[in-house]
């Protein structure tokens, strides 16, 4: 008897296992785990700060102009999550960002590359303002 109330108190300590973060790229656009990225507002926040610590802003502003411009939907190679997020790994001329970010922060890029057409031009103005006491580009070391 003694031994299943002992046993019966440890449930209150049971820990549910979460997936972690994502360890490898989208298995296309229908990966169960763009929801938790896509739809997730502190995921695309962090990934609004990361275009700004990488220098992303610097090509792909609010002053950008055709294919740089991220904020008016139009996709070249598609716009779909995994199209994005392969796009931004393997598609910048002179550029590794494949192997110079974590995959997490590559998930919040896209996430909040994706969301860039939903926010209206105040938005996104107010956000790289936001930013801008923020180490950014070549001024950023990387995770400390």
């Amino acid at each position: 008897m003694l031994i299943v109330l002992a046993l019966a108190g440890c449930s209150q300590e049971a820990r549910r296992l979460v997936p972690g973060p994502p360890q490898t790229a989208p298995n296309g656009n229908a990966d169960p785990r763009i929801p938790a990225y896509q739809e997730n507002l502190y995921q695309i926040s962090q990934g609004g700060r990361y275009f700004a610590w990488y220098g992303c802003s610097a090509c792909h502003g609010e002053d950008a102009a055709g294919p740089a411009n991220l904020a008016d939907g139009d996709w070249r190679h598609g716009g779909g999550f995994a199209n994005v997020f392969a796009v931004i790994g393997e598609r910048h001329a002179g550029q590794d960002y494949a192997a110079r970010t974590p995959v997490e922060q590559r998930w919040q890029l896209t996430a909040y590359v994706r969301d860039l057409s939903r926010h209206h031009a105040e938005k996104r103005r107010r956000i790289m303002l936001d930013q801008k006491a923020e180490p950014q580009g070549s001024a950023w070391l990387g995770p400390q």
